[in-house]
């Protein structure tokens, strides 16, 4: 099993760097870069097997003529890391609207995919995507990029978006589209075995990097108690077969230390 990293734009915003619309964490690239390659840095020290770049918001019509300068930053301070690299590729618009997708977002999310593996990701996470055409879309994309693609579908922080039986399918038809592995992210920790179970029972290649969920219920945002507890929840994930796990809002390396020293 690998690990995957945490959250960058949660933890940029707990340390007190800014995160203003549209770029969100992406600002920090530009504005407070030691502070990006300070966390990548903690997440390879914590365990993290795989470092996800901070191009969440680096596409072109959210970072407008700067986009491709905070895209090459950001690989290179993803590198910092130590492990291999995963160029994120997030909705054009809000993970928690899908109906914001706009009706052609192919070509956007090709010209991302392409910078990306120009800088030499290992990798593009094709992730946190609520609308499954979009994430069939950016998935097409990655793959006529590189032959290594994830895709993460996202039911949203209060699994409203998707069920679990709409993941599984989903999950299938970004397999067909070319994802060597299916993921489902930003769900609360405490509230997703439902779609562990969906996506062990697809027998595809699959993981998981959940958030932690409100703060009353003491998974993260701080809670010392919360890393713990998290990789409590990770040990059933891995029981069902997950290949790749990690953390999402709300968690942070301590959470990727707790699963290395876990023995999941």
């Amino acid at each position: 099993m690998l690990l995957l990293d945490g959250p960058i734009g949660t933890q940029l915003i707990a340390q007190g760097v800014p995160a203003p619309a549209p770029l969100w964490s992406a600002w920090a690239l530009a504005h407070q870069p030691q502070a990006v390659a300070d966390l990548h840095r903690a997440y390879g020290q914590a365990g993290a097997d795989i470092h996800t770049a901070n191009t969440f918001r680096c596409h072109e019509r959210n970072a407008g003529a700067s986009w491709r300068g905070l895209v090459r930053v950001a690989v290179e301070l993803a590198r910092l890391g130590g492990g291999r690299v995963a160029g994120s590729m997030a909705p054009l618009e809000d993970c928690y609207r899908p109906d914001l997708s706009p009706p052609n977002p192919g070509p956007e999310h090709l010209q991302l995919a392409q910078a990306l593996v120009e800088e030499g990701v290992d990798l593009l996470l094709v992730e946190t995507h609520p609308h499954l055409q979009e994430a069939l879309a950016a998935t097409t994309a990655a793959r006529s990029c590189t032959s290594e693609v994830w895709s993460a579908l996202t039911p949203g922080y209060d699994n409203r978006l998707l069920t679990p039986a709409q993941v599984a399918d989903g999950a299938r038809a970004l397999v067909d589209a070319g994802a060597q592995l299916v993921l489902v992210n930003c769900l609360p920790a405490a509230r997703a075995l439902p779609y562990a179970q969906a996506l062990a029972g697809t027998g595809l290649p699959w993981g998981i990097y959940a958030n932690a969920g409100a703060k009353e219920a003491g998974l993260g945002w701080g809670d010392p108690a919360g890393p713990v507890r998290y990789a409590a929840l990770a040990r059933v994930w891995r029981a069902l077969g997950a290949h790749i796990i990690g953390g999402c809002c709300g968690t942070g390396p301590g959470h990727i230390a707790a699963l290395k020293s876990g023995n999941l």
